[in-house]
């Protein structure tokens, strides 16, 4: 499993390919998983490998929210098309090698300098570690939100669900589903975490619009 070499423009193609018919490396939410792959990636794919090109500048909008990002980094042949071979390997152990010659320098001066570097990297991960937050368990929710008929004003009813707001929940993406007779339901995707926003607050809040919402049900649910 693995893209190969994400520097290389094989590896991007794999990407590209890989990325086809998905948003997202893993699941239906940017995750630790887009994070760990897109800093593999040395400048944002060309023009050509547009499904590439489209998710890197996608991840890349989330820069400053990564380190929130659900899920855990795993190594970078973790993530992939099956019948790729892992090469991440290869450049480990190059830099392993390049390691242990600055360690090994006849030169003593140079030697404590980095020895002291390492140290001094050693610290910082260690607080970073410390200091890393709990995994706040998510799932995403597609819901299906039905009207009463086919008067309702959908653009209205889909600004009254989004206008429900909690700590723990954010709207994703949305479209109208034909169900019958000229009627369309709202089928709207979110992601709340599990220790705030339950289902059942969520048909509380979207059926008390009445003069719009007949029913809602959940059409799909996944932990993240």
């Amino acid at each position: 499993m693995g893209f190969g070499d994400l520097k290389s423009p094989a590896g991007l193609r794999v990407l590209n390919d890989f990325l086809a018919d998905k948003s997202y490396i893993e699941g239906y939410v940017p995750s630790q998983a887009d994070i760990a792959v897109f800093e593999a990636i040395a400048a944002p794919p060309p023009a050509d490998l547009f499904h590439a090109l489209r998710w890197y500048n996608h991840i890349k909008s989330y820069e400053k929210q990564k380190a929130s990002l659900p899920g855990v980094k795993k190594a970078l042949g973790k993530y992939g098309p099956a019948d790729v071979e892992d090469t991440t390997g290869a450049a480990t152990d190059s830099k392993d090698d390049d390691d242990i010659d600055l360690f090994g320098s006849d030169d003593e001066e140079e030697s404590e300098e980095a020895k002291k570097l390492r140290e001094e990297r050693l610290a910082q991960y260690e607080s970073k570690k410390s200091k890393k937050p709990a995994v706040v368990a998510k799932s995403s929710i597609l819901l299906d939100v039905k009207p009463w008929d086919d008067e309702t004003d959908m653009a209205k009813l889909e600004e009254c669900v989004r206008s429900i707001q909690a700590d723990g929940l954010v709207w994703g993406s949305s479209k109208l589903v034909p169900v019958g007779y000229g009627i369309k339901k709202l089928q709207i995707q979110c992601v709340v975490e599990d220790d705030k926003v339950g289902t059942d607050m969520l048909e509380e809040r979207i059926t008390a619009f009445e003069d719009y919402v007949q029913s809602m049900d959940v059409a799909a649910f996944n932990k993240i």
